[in-house]
């Protein structure tokens, strides 16, 4: 009998585990969205992750994310079982962009500590990790238009190579609406950041935000709430830009991510396509 319920118990940790489910994108840029027992504790390449009192809980993967990752699972009871996972490689665009006012490019001396105050404030408003799952709503495209520019490309500007773009950028008029991809809770509404202008940004739950660059308004406050597909800003060309379009980034716990990978291919209207 008791070699019995030993059996039992083994097989119960075995199909808590076999039951752990992850879906996403294991590429560079991509973020995994797991489910596994509740009261499991999950570690990310020896990171702690924060993990919702029903088991669920969100991964992601740098731009140089390495080939291999490793997450660990802690079960009630003290099993602990290891998930290889393996990272697809992605290559990155080159872009130049040339045109910008030399300023925006190498700032001067006194623009210095205006750029390290945006700096600090963007940090302090993706910090925010608390148990709400907005994410498991899924990401709508924020606006709709012409792709402009994509995740992890090289930006060359005036000739001098920058940091890549994490972000992907979408073309439009000044004005446009711009909703919110999925619900969230806002803890950034700047209207004037030196490189990014207009600036908002929303947290969707453990540490996972969006955020809105080179905006033209922005019609939402901090610590608001605001639901899936709501209008939040109007997308502009404020800051470190060479004309109207809004660039949308991707935040989890300090890994930039891609958004475009969360949301697939843009299927726009017919008035939108003969532009």
């Amino acid at each position: 009998m008791r070699i019995f319920v030993l059996l039992l118990l083994v097989l119960g940790s075995q199909a808590c585990y076999a039951a752990l489910e992850l879906e996403g994108r294991f590429i560079q840029g991509g973020l995994v969205f797991g489910k596994t027992m509740p009261g499991a504790e999950v570690l990310h390449d020896g990171d702690e992750v924060p993990v919702s009192p029903d088991g669920y809980f969100v991964i992601g993967f740098a731009r140089e994310a390495p080939q291999n990752s490793e997450l660990m699972i802690h079960l009630p009871g003290g099993t602990e079982e290891t998930r290889k996972l393996k990272i697809t490689s992605r290559d990155y665009d080159i872009q130049r962009i040339d045109g910008l006012p030399e300023r925006k490019v190498t700032p001067r001396r006194e623009d210095q500590a205006r750029i390290e105050a945006d700096r600090v404030a963007v940090k302090k408003a993706r910090a925010r990790v608390d148990q709400r799952m907005d994410f498991l709503q899924g990401f709508d495209w924020p606006a709709k238009g012409k792709i402009t520019g994509v995740y992890g490309s090289q930006r060359i500007l005036n000739g001098k190579p920058k940091w890549p773009h994490y972000g992907v950028d979408i073309a439009g008029p000044v004005g446009k609406p711009v909703h919110a991809p999925a619900a969230g809770i806002v803890t950034l509404a700047h209207p004037d950041l030196f490189y990014s202008g207009a600036t908002l940004i929303m947290d969707h739950g453990h540490g996972l935000s969006s955020t809105f660059l080179h905006l033209h308004k922005i019609l939402v406050k901090e610590g608001q709430r605001v639901e899936k597909g709501q209008v939040v800003a109007e997308l502009g060309a404020s800051g470190r830009s060479t004309g109207p379009h809004l660039d949308w980034r991707m935040n989890l716990r300090g890994k930039r991510v891609d958004p475009q990978l969360l949301v697939g291919p843009m299927k726009l209207s017919k008035p939108e396509n003969r532009k």
